[in-house]
């Protein structure tokens, strides 16, 4: 088996081949397909959070009534307070999926734009890398996203991060300007996530360190980059919110103490060696060990790409996928740089290559989905509570806050769930946290007479189920494994 690179403007298509099958296969299809297979073999874990119940509850709320909600109508407790759908194309592709293939759609869309992804992290890191040191950077890139793989708009949003930031960086690599056709990536992009507003930041340091090096172009450059980004900015406004989705997304900022409630809004723990805390400690070394030298803005931004996923666990992805295109080209230098290569022959055989990956994408898929029982894991879908409690028709309940997606996603109002960010806010959750953790007892009595609760769901750990127990004003009417289910004895009207 031979492997051979490429690189350099002109080349149109990914650069490194393996040959021994007969004909040439690109390593960017072949890393599709293996993350791809991969995360089918795996498929259960990327329904591991309670959000993707929500989700799809509001993908069937659009549908159902063709409007775009703009105030909450599926809790309890802040019904009718101001909120929107600001992922509303990603919570349409996921209701969609699972109306048509049950959870295998979910967890085939998920798994097809996470392979998607990495595809495109291979196409450009091996424009500019030879195959190995660009194959070690997609391995640890996909061993420092992979603790945030789940079946959430995140998730379809990381194609469109990786070609965004890919082309852009390019872009200041070989001092073109940044290209006006990027622009509608921005559109979608603001529409399934709201991690676009991270694209646009990522806009303001590439432009300066394009200035930097523009040398007497330096007028020219400037003007063409604050061009594009008031034009992607614009782009990032078109959705059926405006531009409220970026207001939304600042907020997040101050939502102080929740952050520390949140597992994966929690800084990383390093208490225990990790795959996150190995690929730093190796990537260390090797700098170490070899003189790797970065040009300052690209250690800033590097740093500041760090500073993210280190402050919070679920930006573990954005490292893992962006880190590796910052490094390339100086990597490139030092390393081993991508060899011209001539590709007719390869453009000849490419169609039968992509052909090859299609039926096998395709295999893929009917295998897995049909030997395999995917579903969310039974800790956050309490089934049978929920059923019990629909049997005593005791409503309005409190909740644990991993029950949340399921009640939504089962018709029954939560007294909170995994919309924080932009409804329930910092002062409520943590109310709701110390309350049902006994922390203060007298306000979690004060909070079931505040919101007249007459049902609790609770997950059978938690400590204020032992307290549930003991009230005579309280009875328990159901528990299993999962949950646990109290009723007010003489309900509160």
């Amino acid at each position: 088996m031979s492997v051979s690179a490429g690189q350099g403007p002109g080349v149109s298509a990914p650069t490194a081949w393996v040959t021994g099958s007969g004909f040439p296969v690109s390593l960017p299809l072949c890393t599709g397909v293996a993350v791809y297979a991969l995360l089918l073999a795996l498929g259960a874990r990327l329904l591991n959070d309670p959000d993707v119940y929500w989700h799809i509850a509001v993908g069937r709320w659009i549908v159902e009534h063709r409007a775009f909600p703009h105030v909450d109508t599926f809790s309890a407790t802040v019904a009718g307070a101001p909120w929107i759908a600001k992922e509303w194309v990603s919570q349409l592709l996921l209701a969609g999926a699972h109306a048509v293939a049950g959870w295998s759609g979910v967890v085939i869309i998920a798994a097809f734009a996470i392979a998607c992804a990495f595809a495109l992290l291979a196409y450009f890191l091996l424009r500019k890398l030879a195959p190995v040191p660009a194959l070690t950077l997609l391995c640890a890139g996909f061993v420092l996203a992979s603790t945030h793989f789940l079946a959430r708009p995140h998730a379809l949003a990381l194609p469109l991060m990786v070609v965004w930031a890919g082309v852009l960086i390019n872009a200041v690599d070989h001092r073109r300007a940044p290209p006006f056709a990027l622009i509608p990536v921005m559109t979608l992009w603001a529409n399934l996530h709201g991690s676009f507003t991270l694209g646009l930041a990522l806009v303001a340091p590439l432009a300066v360190e394009a200035w930097w090096n523009a040398g007497e172009a330096r007028r020219e450059t400037a003007l063409r980059w604050i061009g594009f980004a008031i034009l992607a900015l614009i782009a990032a406004c078109l959705t059926p919110y405006g531009w409220e989705p970026i207001l939304v997304a600042w907020r997040i900022l101050g939502l102080g103490q929740v952050l520390s409630i949140i597992s994966e809004w929690r800084p990383q723990d390093f208490s225990r060696i990790g795959g996150f805390e190995m690929c730093l400690l190796l990537g260390l070394g090797f700098a170490l060990y070899r003189g790797i030298v970065l040009p300052p803005l690209r250690i800033a931004m590097l740093i500041g790409l760090l500073h993210l996923a280190l402050s919070q666990a679920r930006h573990a992805d954005v490292f893992g996928l962006l880190a590796p295109l910052l490094l390339a080209q100086p990597l490139a230098r030092q390393l081993g740089a991508a060899e011209a290569s001539g590709a007719s022959s390869s453009r000849q055989s490419s169609g039968l290559a992509r052909a090859a990956a299609a039926a096998s994408l395709i295999g893929l898929t009917f295998a897995f989905a049909s030997t395999s029982k995917w579903a969310p894991r039974a800790q956050i879908s309490p089934v049978a509570a929920v059923a019990a409690i629909k049997a005593h028709n005791a409503e309005p309940l409190l909740n644990d806050y991993d029950f949340g997606g399921y009640l939504i996603y089962a018709g029954v109002k939560p007294f909170i769930d995994g919309r924080t960010d932009q409804l329930y806010g910092e002062a409520f959750m943590v109310r709701h946290e110390r309350a049902v953790m006994l922390q203060n007892v007298g306000d979690f009595v004060r909070l079931l007479d505040d919101y007249g609760i007459n049902a609790t769901l609770l997950n059978r750990a938690t400590p204020a189920v032992g307290l549930l127990d003991r009230m005579g004003e309280w009875q328990r009417v159901y528990a299993d494994d999962i949950a646990v289910v109290h009723v007010r004895r003489a309900p509160v009207r």
